[in-house]
């Protein structure tokens, strides 16, 4: 279910850049129901959820996002293929981040009344995805551009989840967030000649904000038995692993132009990421897939090639009917390979869990 919002026209002022076109690859906007937020018993996990929220109260990085004298500079020499991939990377990030924003601060101002230490925790959490979408823009703001986040309020499609969709994604976003930035920040520690923009020094810290709201909704799905413990959670967390892992390949390979401006391998890269998160999601999850399979990596990349092709064919100047004649065999090899991903055997966590107690 998604609901489009009133959307203004205005022009945009010079060296703002237009929105990217919004695909099922792009970083969506969310909302929720915020009355089940609220109504929910969290209990069975009260001390621990507490406990993070004073960690997320602490602002350990409140001094981390400053620009250093590094960034004063002209950043001309970053380009051609370069500074268009980084560019890319740098508008998909901040439109993750300021979405987390908008969602989390919607939670916290519904819930403030209702749920005190649940709208404590998504305040901590604005704070953080706001900082990160700021610093994420005027990074953009050195390459003569940036983004009208006021304007991407207004004109984005917000798409509605139920609050367990909103768990079990926002956990796997966060998680899988954190593996992506501290895997390319440790790469980038060894080939420093590789770190072309000071951003990437930041990395560290801020994929521990990741981590720590990872954190967060982990104790918040485990509070939820309806969450991890029957057959439809199962599948449910298996779907979301499956979109996660395939989404995260598809953009991967969408730009293996700017992993190789630093210096890594984008096939590896996606493999370290995906298999990483996929042992962390052990600790949240009541299954995980089986990353391992022979053909799980292949199939992810089949699923890229065919993606792949429906660019090139949206490039095309044929007629669209062509055009979408020649994309039905991709639509079908994605979603057969998609299907064959879903029903290989997946790896049973609770019972690893309660074989180690």
């Amino acid at each position: 279910m998604a609901k489009s919002l009133p959307t203004p026209q205005p022009s945009l002022k010079e060296g703002v850049k237009a929105p990217v076109q919004e695909t099922l690859l792009t970083p969506r906007f969310y909302t929720t129901d915020f009355d089940a937020v609220a109504l929910m018993d969290i209990s069975a996990h009260e001390k621990e959820l507490g406990a993070i929220v004073d960690e997320l109260k602490a602002d350990y990085n409140r001094h981390h996002f400053v620009r250093d004298e590094e960034f004063k500079q002209v950043w001309d020499s970053i380009e051609g293929e370069k500074r268009e991939a980084f560019i890319d990377f740098l508008e998909r990030s901040c439109t993750s981040e300021f979405s987390g924003f908008l969602l989390f601060k919607e939670l916290s101002r519904k819930l403030k009344n209702r749920n005190p230490m649940l709208a404590d925790a998504f305040n901590c959490m604005a704070r953080d995805e706001a900082r990160h979408a700021g610093f994420l823009n005027k990074a953009m703001a050195d390459f003569n551009l940036s983004l009208d986040l006021g304007y991407l309020t207004k004109s984005r499609t917000y798409t509605f989840f139920p609050p367990e969709w909103i768990i079990y994604t926002v956990y796997l976003s966060e998680k899988i967030g954190y593996w992506r930035y501290i895997i390319m920040f440790r790469h980038l520690e060894l080939y420093p000649e590789n770190q072309f923009y000071p951003l990437f020094r930041y990395f560290e810290s801020w994929c521990q904000d990741e981590n720590r709201h990872g954190d967060f909704f982990k104790a918040l799905l485990r509070s939820q038995p309806s969450l991890f413990n029957n057959w439809k959670a199962r599948l449910w967390v298996r779907f979301f692993l499956l979109m996660v892992f395939v989404t995260h390949t598809l953009t991967v390979f969408e730009r293996v132009n700017f992993y190789q401006s630093l210096g890594i391998d984008a096939r590896e890269y996606n493999k370290r990421v995906i298999e990483e998160t996929n042992k962390t999601s052990a600790r949240a999850f009541p299954t995980i897939l089986n990353t391992q399979h022979p053909e799980f990596f292949q199939r992810m990349e089949e699923c890229s090639d065919s993606n792949l092709r429906l660019a090139e064919i949206d490039k095309s100047d044929r007629p669209k009917v062509v055009k979408l004649l020649q994309k039905v065999p991709c639509f079908l090899s994605i979603a057969g390979h998609m299907v064959r991903l879903f029903m290989m055997k997946p790896i049973d966590t609770e019972a690893t869990r309660a074989a180690v107690h």
